[in-house]
């Protein structure tokens, strides 16, 4: 029964647990806590919601086992709450990734953009040269039509 009080300590992790401590007694110690209770010596905290109002009126081992489980449930919605963060950091990870990506591309697409651009200016230059060598051809026909006939 020692060990499996020992491995109940234990799996509070990165609790201070007292049975590490050389020469500590739980049942001494519960005495001197057990003694303060009933000479007064320990303050009231009325703020303290810790341990229920029933809490006075039920054992210190109760009272023990009750905080034990508090603890119990504060680690596991810490755990939680870390598993959460660190869920949020592999979704922020992911996200920043996506922005680099979606920032190269744009950067990427803005260049072709640019070049089509100016292609497409000197397009119009060669088109209005073509046109006005057509209209002039066009003059030139005309002339020798009239010259024709």
């Amino acid at each position: 029964s020692s060990k499996i009080r020992n491995m109940e300590v234990q799996s509070a992790d990165g609790v201070a647990v007292l049975e590490d401590c050389i020469g500590f007694s739980l049942t001494k110690a519960i005495s001197r806590i057990e003694e303060k209770l009933r000479k007064g010596g320990l303050p009231d905290c009325p703020d303290d919601d810790i341990i229920p109002s029933v809490g006075n009126e039920i054992g210190v081992e109760a009272q023990i086992r009750f905080l034990k489980a508090k603890l119990r449930v504060t680690q596991e919605d810490l755990a939680n709450v870390v598993f959460e963060c660190r869920k949020k950091d592999d979704e922020n990870q992911n996200l920043e990734t996506r922005l680099k990506d979606t920032e190269e591309e744009k950067a990427r697409l803005q260049h072709t953009i640019s070049m089509q651009q100016s292609q497409t200016e000197k397009y119009k230059v060669l088109s209005q040269e073509a046109n006005r060598k057509n209209e002039g051809l066009q003059q030139e026909v005309i002339a020798l039509e009239k010259v024709l006939q």
